[in-house]
């Protein structure tokens, strides 16, 4: 197949996936806006958000990942035109991931002691865990904004969400800004002020969304409820054996990141926040390749619906191109900017340098992050969720982090080790994912040759 027939997709991909990225990008932002503000104040704090954010994010991945349970189920039903389906789908989705909401919220709650067992410097420690214990409250409206946002992500509806988290993110800088350093008759919070400013954004940010989706004529009929009856447990079951195994994957790669903030504070606090500059800087690169991932979802579960599996693969292999071609750009520009882009977030020198090494590994890790989660994405299209759960686990818990551990900790590598570790567990996971996605394809396509064109 010519390169062309590839190639032709980009322009359907982008316009399809830029609202995504910009969104993703937004939630991002969030976490930048903090660290910028935040950094302001000292090392110390900038590494007591980091510490904090680091058992947020785990919660946050088993929740948002749940939720992209919803896109594909919705999306499969947009391609075959079954309004009455996807409407269950969103209903079903929104309950559950509010449940979700309030069971992270609640465990996070339990589970913050955990930080003092961590090694981590007590100073950091006692910082970060007012900041938890508030972002923590943010994750129920933040989980039933995801459920809308995959609900309409799966009608290919994808600039609402868009709108909703930039809004969202000017309200966040706002409240930051006078909660962080006292402004007007704020009180001065400091660390905590960056908190409750993620956490009255997010608020906002649902409100937004829905006030947006019920208003348009597309999208009343889905929020008809026409009575209990239509709540039915064979519908969760359906959302839950597809976004269970999802909310793993996302949690094994959080995790490993996640892991290593640990590595990285045991090693020291200027290590620490070394890797939560470099860690923020990767993340919003890899919200565009994340946006091509939900559109992957889409058009495969589109293609799906209509069983055309020829151009499904090939639409796929568009994404898998188009995403390594745009994180190839992003490779280099960390690398020409490794020394620039630390000096936004501290003036430290020595954190600075230690960011500038692990942009280096940042470039390279982009290419393999970048093309797996867009894998993952078309699977989750065919709704295959099992073997790509497991794959995660081998590629990032039983190859990258040992690698991270012995050369992050048992070795003179330091961080940097720990991030070539991350690099050879992405990398794992991206052959594997391919190799999966090229069989179930390749299956699709002989055992049904009769395609729509």
């Amino acid at each position: 197949m010519r390169l062309s027939a590839y190639t032709k997709e980009f322009n359907t991909n982008l316009k399809i996936a830029f609202p995504i990225m910009l969104g993703q990008l937004g939630n991002t932002i969030v976490a930048l806006v903090d660290n910028l503000m935040v950094g302001e104040l000292g090392v110390e704090e900038l590494a007591a958000v980091s510490l904090g954010n680091s058992l947020i994010f785990i919660a946050m991945s088993l929740g948002i990942g749940f939720s992209f349970a919803i896109t594909p189920l919705v999306a499969e039903a947009d391609g075959t035109d079954n309004t009455e389906k996807a409407r269950l789908y969103l209903h079903h989705g929104v309950i559950m991931c509010a449940i979700n909401g309030c069971l992270l919220f609640i465990a996070l709650l339990v589970e913050h002691p955990i930080l003092y067992f961590l090694d981590q410097p007590k100073e950091v420690v006692e910082l970060a865990i007012p900041y938890m214990m508030v972002v923590a409250f943010s994750l129920i409206p933040l989980m039933i904004f995801q459920a809308f946002k995959q609900f309409a992500d799966g009608l290919s509806q994808t600039k609402y969400a868009m709108y909703a988290v930039l809004i969202s993110n000017v309200i966040n800088v706002l409240f930051n800004y006078v909660l962080i350093y006292g402004i007007w008759f704020f009180p001065r919070l400091e660390v905590e002020g960056a908190a409750w400013g993620t956490l009255i954004s997010r608020f906002f940010m649902l409100a937004i969304l829905v006030f947006m989706l019920s208003r348009k004529r597309d999208f009343k009929s889905y929020f008809i409820w026409k009575n209990s009856n239509h709540i039915k447990l064979s519908e969760f079951w359906t959302v839950f054996k597809l976004g269970f195994p999802t909310a793993l994957q996302m949690f094994f790669e959080v995790g490993i990141f996640t892991a290593a903030i640990f590595l990285s504070g045991i090693i020291g606090t200027n290590a620490q926040a070394a890797n939560q500059i470099g860690l923020n800087l990767a993340t919003m690169t890899f919200m565009v390749a994340v946006g091509l991932g939900v559109t992957a979802t889409i058009r495969v579960g589109n293609q799906k619906g209509i069983a055309d599996y020829v151009n499904l693969r090939r639409i796929a292999f568009s994404i898998f191109l188009q995403t390594f071609i745009i994180e190839a750009l992003f490779a280099v520009g960390f690398i020409l900017l490794k020394n620039l882009l630390p000096t936004f977030y501290v003036d430290n020198q020595d954190v600075i340098f230690i960011a500038s090494q692990l942009l280096i590994v940042a470039a390279l890790f982009q290419l393999s992050d970048g093309v797996q989660v867009t894998i993952l994405g078309a699977l989750r299209g065919l709704q295959d969720v099992y073997i790509p759960t497991g794959i995660c686990f081998v590629a990032y818990w039983l190859i990258g982090y040992p690698v991270s551990w012995y050369l992050g900790k048992s070795s003179q590598m330091g961080t940097q080790g720990i991030w070539i570790g991350l690099l050879i567990g992405l990398t794992a996971s991206a052959i594997m994912l391919y190799f999966r996605f090229n069989y179930l394809s390749k299956k699709l396509i002989n055992n049904n040759p009769i395609t729509i064109k």
